[in-house]
């Protein structure tokens, strides 16, 4: 798809297609030692991903397991769209001061009910 695209207005389909590309170009920079480039290409991937979630199946106040840094679970403030905005929480159960937004689809299993 061209870049005039967002990702709310792909279909299923074309999000897994460009979920298959975004994962090539990964492994391609990955390969040539390219940190960065496979860090955007990831980040991408993520937000691309979320667009194949529900954004009603996570909920305020709850917290999850966050599948990329198994040393942290995210409490969710509230949903926008299909990111996340809450606070990161640490294996001491300390909550990280500063907001932030993650896609939905860097959220794992519900550790907390409201």
């Amino acid at each position: 798809m061209s870049n005039n695209y967002r990702y709310s207005d792909y279909s299923i389909e074309q999000l897994r297609a460009e979920i298959g590309k975004l994962k090539e170009k990964a492994q391609k920079a990955e390969q040539l030692g390219n940190v960065s480039e496979v860090a955007v290409n990831e980040r991408k991937m993520q937000v691309a991903l979320a667009y194949t979630l529900n954004p009603q199946d996570f909920e305020k106040g709850r917290v999850y397991t966050l599948k990329t840094d198994p040393g942290y679970t995210f409490k969710i403030h509230y949903i926008n769209g299909v990111f996340a905005w809450g606070n990161r929480i640490n294996l001491l159960n300390e909550m990280n001061e500063q907001e932030e937004a993650i896609p939905i689809s860097l959220l794992g299993d519900l550790v907390k009910e409201k």
